[in-house]
């Protein structure tokens, strides 16, 4: 039954009061219309006696305490969903951004359902992304929840794009794997969502692609729907259409401004920086929505990106998606000064499910030794580029020499590669290979001989044309 109210109290912000209002409830969705015949969206965010608390979607331009209507609708805000919304763009909010609008299947409550976690099934299975310091080192597994930690000026709307354009799931023997990858925009400039839109249309990513773009000059509230808009659109394609869901989220930090705009404009107690007390179980409540589901062949993995102010990974954003999430990919501002593309430290980044992932019949028998010997070898390199910056090479050993040499190659050949470079995981761990040729066999103490013996040898002999390692 649609309610119609005239006594609006006061506009503040983006929220606004309307009171003698009875019998609503949280999360039920409102219209609003103003004194000029414009109609606007939003959802009841409080209710205290007969005093209710709207947040609106949009602009509040144009609303007053006169003119003002307020109608309620008894629902929740629901989105309508189609398996046609696969290659198309939309806002925040999910209306298309061309084209015709969505013949609905269902209409879908944005908030989604609570998940038993009974219910839920260990992430496993590999998503290659073609960049070989994820796939090699911090691999992605299915229905994981791994975040790219950035800072401002870095190029995490590159890797965001590279990792939409070249996401995949490698199926076994004959089997068809559905796969398809949900981008979703929060606060992004007109020229970032240009950039987005014209390489996933170039690229042909769009047609396995469904995108969210908010932008910055959108209203904060829209901007903390979007992600929720774009999370139930994942489930709809994972649990009616069994797909695997690719849910890409750029930038979590404007989302979490936003939250804390929103709480500033309602007049919370502010808990650390100014966020409000509330923010991790907000985050949380977008963040568990991934994962697999038993008796559903579809599945949800989600890549969250954060910008950290200051580069500051101890920031309440970064540090409250480091307890939900499952790992995380650091991006470093020296390397990326340097000249190394992407800037990917991978000494901090940490996948906690890549075990799940690779492996014989998933990658690759070796995948996990290769990965272990790397990072040793890779950590002591940076160790010894340490001390030649304080006392010079003079006091180095030839295994120093050979470990400085090693981190200067891998920094060159394995993290660095080209914008339009997809490596499949093969060819990483071959990379791999290569680089430990440089190593003398001593160093090579995280390799099963079995696989120096069929990997490490051929790699070998490819190189100096013959010779057996030493």
């Amino acid at each position: 039954m649609i309610k119609e109210y005239h006594n609006v109290r006061s506009v503040e912000g983006p929220l606004l009061f309307v009171e003698g209002v009875y019998d609503v409830g949280y999360g039920e969705i409102v219209e609003v219309e103003t004194s000029e015949g414009v109609l606007k969206r939003g959802k009841i965010l409080e209710i205290s006696e007969n005093l209710a608390c709207v947040q609106i979607f949009e602009s509040t331009m144009g609303l007053d305490t006169l003119g003002t209507k307020v109608r309620f609708f008894g629902e929740t805000f629901k989105v309508p969903l189609a398996r046609d919304m696969v290659g198309r763009v939309f806002d925040g909010a999910g209306r298309p951004l061309s084209g015709p609008r969505v013949v609905a299947e269902v209409k879908e409550d944005v908030n989604g359902m609570s998940l038993n976690p009974a219910a839920r099934e260990s992430p496993g299975d590999f998503i290659q992304t073609g960049i070989s310091a994820i796939d090699g080192m911090n691999s992605l597994v299915m229905g994981q929840k791994l975040p790219i930690f950035s800072g401002a000026g870095l190029p995490h709307n590159d890797i965001a794009a590279q990792i939409a354009r070249q996401a995949c799931v490698r199926g076994k023997g004959n089997e068809k794997v559905r796969f398809c990858v949900v981008f979703c925009a929060m606060g992004i400039t007109f020229e970032e969502a240009d950039f987005f839109r014209r390489d996933f249309e170039e690229s042909g990513a769009i047609e396995n692609a469904v995108m969210f773009l908010n932008l910055c000059d959108s209203p904060a509230i829209e901007r903390l729907i979007t992600p929720r808009v774009a999370l139930t659109c994942a489930e709809f394609l994972a649990y009616k259409h069994d797909y695997h869901v690719l849910v890409i989220m750029t930038d979590m930090t404007n989302y979490c401004e936003a939250l804390r705009e929103v709480s500033a404009s309602r007049n919370e107690v502010p808990g650390r920086r100014g966020y409000p007390g509330y923010m991790y179980t907000d985050l949380a409540s977008i963040y568990e929505r991934a994962g697999r589901v038993k008796g559903s062949k579809g599945t949800i993995t989600q890549i969250p990106i954060l910008t950290m102010p200051n580069d500051d990974i101890t920031h309440p954003v970064a540090d409250l998606t480091g307890y939900i999430t499952e790992g995380q990919i650091v991006l470093n501002r020296r390397m990326h000064q340097a000249g190394i593309s992407p800037p990917i430290n991978v000494l901090p980044s940490l996948s906690r499910l890549m075990s799940n992932g690779i492996g014989e019949g998933k990658t690759r028998e070796d995948h996990r030794n290769v990965s272990n010997q790397l990072y040793s070898a890779y950590a002591q390199g940076r160790e010894v580029r340490e001390i030649v910056s304080v006392i010079g090479e003079e006091s180095l050993s030839e295994v120093d020499y050979k470990n400085l040499e090693f981190a200067q190659m891998f920094e060159k050949k394995f993290l660095c590669q080209e914008f339009y470079d997809n490596r499949s995981v093969e060819d990483t761990l071959g990379i791999g290979w290569e680089l430990f040729s440089i190593l003398p066999h001593t160093e090579l103490k995280r390799l099963a001989p079995e696989f120096i013996e069929k990997y490490g040898r051929r790699d070998k002999e490819k190189d100096d044309g013959g010779g057996k390692n030493e």
